[in-house]
């Protein structure tokens, strides 16, 4: 198989972190980002060296146009370009949608949303030059059914979807596949503020009885990444069944 080079933003932990150890292991260069969690992500990279993979640490807001103009300066200087982006970076608020600061909303929007923006935009033109690429968004089931409490995530990945349908036609003449993960219940940190009963009926709502792990939804992300170029334009669920 080829060697890669990928970019996976919000890998310092979850299933960021999941899918870029596990491109690192089939043998791909990986470029790894987090915004804030730097030894968590200095620890990403240790992974990886240590099971004898390739990495380069890209620290850095992808949430800001700017930050995301300066990493990819730096991946055009190591490789030229992405074959493979995965928009991973992603942040939640629980709470009442009037509770909610200006603050707040930009904050969900911009790092779940308008951060794959910011990254497809300077990814696309090293892909369209070369007839060749992914695009792999990292979504939720709340972008489909919404999910109370959580509107702003909610909205954010449905603009995910959106974003992710609409490019995947952009893109489609220059053999650019654009698809979205939509994941259930995900055993991440994330999920892990839910108490012992909450996590217990939770789980009883789930058809397979348990919550899925980010190493499941990295596998998927892997397929996607070496799918039929014929797949593109969808969301594909991970959800347990729940929708």
């Amino acid at each position: 198989m080829k060697k890669k080079n990928i970019l996976v933003t919000g890998s310092s932990r979850g299933i960021g972190r999941a899918c870029a150890l596990a491109f690192a292991k089939s043998g791909h260069h990986v470029f790894i980002n987090s915004r804030n969690s730097i030894d968590q992500l200095e620890d990403t990279r240790h992974a990886i060296l240590s099971e004898g993979g390739t990495c380069t640490m890209l620290p850095g807001d992808v949430a800001d146009p700017g930050s995301v103009r300066a990493m990819f300066d730096i991946i055009a200087g190591c490789c030229g370009g992405l074959d493979v982006l995965v928009n991973n970076a992603g942040r939640a608020y629980f709470g009442l949608l009037s509770d909610m600061s200006d603050e707040d909303w930009r904050m969900v929007i911009d790092t779940d949303l308008s951060s794959a923006f910011y990254c497809c935009r300077a990814a696309i033109p090293y892909m369209v030059a070369r007839k060749e690429g992914r695009i792999i968004n990292i979504s939720s089931m709340w972008g489909a059914s919404g999910a109370s409490c959580e509107a702003a995530y909610s909205a954010a990945k449905s603009g995910l979807h959106g974003l992710t349908k609409a490019l995947a036609k952009e893109l489609a003449p220059s053999n650019i596949q654009v698809n979205a993960l939509a994941c259930g219940v995900i055993d991440t940190e994330m999920n892990a503020r839910l108490h012992a009963d909450e996590r217990a009926a939770l789980e009883d709502e789930i058809p397979a009885g348990r919550y899925g792990t980010a190493e499941e939804a990295a596998d998927m992300v892997l397929l996607l990444a070496e799918a039929p170029s014929y797949l593109t334009g969808q969301i594909i669920g991970l959800d347990g069944g729940m929708l």
